[in-house]
């Protein structure tokens, strides 16, 4: 279940050895803020690789550098110190190949859903005729149908969040990063969406990675989960998510998943 923390790149879930290039790698990485006037040390010496493919959560408290790490794997923010390499390619900036969802939709009220959903195609300019197909394909992956005309102010908190990912899925982008996008969510609706977004990530085979302080929800949707702690934000262990796929809402009743997660608990002593 567990991989030895000192050895972040030894390709640990079993579904991505192989020898396999990663199609993220993150190489110790700090970010140091200022203060009132001192040093702020967010993240120290992280390193991380996700293979292609690969559902990887970051997985901590408020304060451990989550976000931050995953602002500067999508190029909005340049690290103190570090690199961070997408195919081999250093990310310095942001790029179409890298999609960000954040925890708020931020959908535009006066689009509809199809041309909220269809923002970044017509950006990109490649919104005819192939982006129309495309549209019309993640509107049925995310179970959207018979809603592409309605506006934000008409859908539930939980549907915002459906048209928002169509929008991530939309440009096919080769890494999907998501910032807690269901931490604003009642519990019934955050877990409906968690089964969801497995199933979509089995069915595009996307490179994610996701940010969470929900365990459960951490466990349930990766394949590995990097745990990660504060003050300095770093990360503690890498744990291997040995639950079959699909994962189905049933997943979190077996015993293996009860099990990681009480692992990950103790990681973060919260036993």
């Amino acid at each position: 279940m567990v991989s030895d923390p000192t050895d972040l790149r030894s390709g640990s879930s079993r579904r991505y050895v192989g020898g396999r290039s990663p199609a993220l790698a993150v190489d110790r990485i700090t970010q140091v803020f200022e203060k009132d006037g001192e040093p702020l040390v967010a993240l120290s010496d992280v390193s991380l690789d996700v293979r292609q493919g690969e559902f990887l959560t970051l997985v901590g408290p408020s304060g451990c550098g989550k976000s931050t790490l995953l602002k500067i794997i999508a190029g909005l923010l340049n690290p103190t110190g570090g690199s961070v390499h997408l195919g081999g390619s250093a990310v310095t900036e942001p790029r179409e190949e890298i999609g960000l969802m954040f925890q708020t939709s931020t959908l535009f009220p006066w689009r509809n859903v199809i041309r909220n959903i269809s923002l970044p195609l017509e950006i990109m300019g490649t919104m005819e005729p192939d982006g129309e197909r495309r549209v019309a394909d993640v509107v049925e992956l995310v179970r959207l149908q018979g809603f592409e005309q309605h506006y934000p102010r008409e859908l539930s908190g939980g549907m915002q969040q459906r048209v928002a990912l169509c929008r991530l899925l939309v440009s096919d982008p080769d890494l999907m990063l998501l910032d807690e996008p269901f931490g604003a969510l009642d519990e019934f609706t955050r877990e409906h969406l968690n089964t969801e977004l497995a199933r979509i990530a089995e069915h595009e085979h996307k490179t994610t990675v996701f940010v969470t302080h929900n365990i459960r929800e951490a466990v349930f949707l990766s394949d590995r989960v990097a745990v990660m702690g504060t003050k300095p934000g770093r990360i503690l262990d890498v744990v291997e998510v040995e639950l079959p796929r699909p994962r189905v809402p049933g997943s979190r009743r077996l015993e293996e998943f009860t099990e990681t997660v009480n692992y990950i608990r103790e990681v973060l002593g919260l036993f």
